[in-house]
């Protein structure tokens, strides 16, 4: 059977918004499904992995066609070096700025990509009168694909699937947006209906599931996963007593126990403050790095850049512990952070800061793979980064992880499989 996949990001783009389908489609052949992808043509990344283009299989048939963006509009607008990003909304905008992101906000929704659809259904509906296809899958966000594949399903006798990566209103930037009460209403209607009107709903964790389950009944948990082997014994580690986090770390995410433990121990174990070394990896926000100064750390750390996803692993495998940090915002509890599966792959002790009952949590119990603690639970942070520590020193800080290969891509597309079958 014959898929189309509807997905704005594709190689080259790079982060984590690209790897969820691009592993789909790597497997999907494997289990006798046959996927088309249709992505743009000239898209505006933020971030760029080609390294990322030689995973997409040689006998998959990419359709594109272009966009057009406000964003590229309002770039110019813009200072040329500030970067754009929902997660990175500017705390102390100029009265230019705070223009801007009221427009952004309420003048496009549901995302800026809105301007994609109707040309998107003009050039799909073409291409299925000459094409058969049996379902349609949109990605989003952004989440105005979804639309696309709502607007299809309205032509055509097709089942549709919409897929959440990310929730819509319950996104842990949503409360950042300067959104009135109308365009609030108006999201909130459109997810209702992308929902109620999909055959199939993929979400990435039980929060989300039941959050959706009112709008649909046939939702589906296909969580995010890895790639791979599992990284064994004989991985070499950092020499020093690393504590590595991967990705962006904006301000809600600035686990600020965690700057506030690490000073308290390091002046009462001298030992720990030489060993010590930080590594952030990827974008910090301004207050993230005013809290590790406000807290004595600047001499631990260590500022990394965006590198390739072949960098980040090597990264992750060699790091002593690995730091989630959850958005310490109201939807905590249901954010699952797709690099969760390749800490699980790193096979290293991951420390999470966040709800101690949340999806992410749960994750970490089941693997056996780490620690959860509370946003405010300093005690136990002290306690969880001591006691590695400890082992650390004696050269006997492992990884005692269970049942981790169920969040392989492989088996994870195994699942995706199942449900496009069912709904055929």
């Amino acid at each position: 059977m014959k898929v189309l996949i509807i997905s704005y990001y594709w190689p080259p783009a790079g982060g984590s918004g690209v790897q969820r389908w691009l592993k789909f489609v790597k497997y999907l052949h494997d289990f006798d499904v046959e996927p088309v992808v249709y992505t743009v043509d000239n898209p505006s990344y933020a971030v760029l992995d080609p390294i990322l283009q030689s995973e997409v299989p040689k006998n998959i048939e990419i359709l594109k066609r272009p966009i057009w963006e406000p964003n590229h509009l309002l770039g110019f607008l813009k200072n040329k070096q500030q970067k754009t990003s929902a997660g990175f909304l500017n705390p102390n905008p100029s009265f230019f700025e705070k223009q801007l992101q009221y427009i952004r906000a309420n003048y496009f929704i549901p995302d800026a990509r809105k301007y994609w659809v109707k040309p998107s259904v003009k050039y799909l509906s073409e291409y299925l009168k000459k094409n058969k296809v049996d379902v349609v899958i949109t990605t989003g966000p952004p989440h105005s694909l979804h639309l696309i594949g709502m607007e299809l399903k309205k032509i055509f006798p097709i089942k549709w699937i919409s897929d959440f990566r990310d929730p819509w209103t319950d996104i842990d930037y949503f409360h950042q947006l300067p959104l009135t009460e109308r365009s609030i209403q108006k999201h909130k209607e459109l997810e209702q209906k992308v929902l109620q009107q999909s055959d199939a709903v993929l979400v990435i964790g039980e929060t989300m599931k039941e959050n959706y389950k009112k709008f649909n009944k046939n939702i589906h948990i296909i969580s995010n996963g890895f790639d791979g082997e599992i990284a064994g014994s004989d991985t070499k580690l950092d020499e020093k007593f690393t504590i590595t986090h991967v990705g962006m770390m904006n301000a809600d995410r600035n686990p600020i126990v965690l700057w506030e433990a690490l000073s308290e121990l390091m002046l009462e174990n001298t030992e720990l403050s030489k060993d010590l070394e930080i590594k952030l990896i990827g974008e910090v926000a301004a207050e993230v790095k005013k809290a590790i100064t406000d807290n004595r750390l600047e001499k631990n750390i260590k500022y990394i850049q965006y590198v390739s996803h072949e960098k980040v692993m090597n990264y992750q495998r060699s790091a002593q512990v690995l730091l989630l940090a959850v958005n310490n915002v109201p939807s905590a509890k249901g954010i699952v952070t797709g690099k969760i599966f390749e800490y699980l792959q790193a096979n290293r002790p991951i420390l999470a800061i966040g709800p101690v009952d949340g999806d992410l949590a749960e994750i970490i119990k089941k693997t056996n793979s780490g620690t959860v603690v509370g946003f405010h639970d300093k005690v136990e942070t002290k306690k969880s980064i001591l006691s590695w520590y400890k082992k650390f020193k004696t050269g006997d800080l492992k990884n005692n992880t269970i049942d981790i290969d169920q969040y392989h891509r492989k088996e994870l597309t195994r699942q995706l499989s199942d449900v496009i079958k069912s709904i055929k």
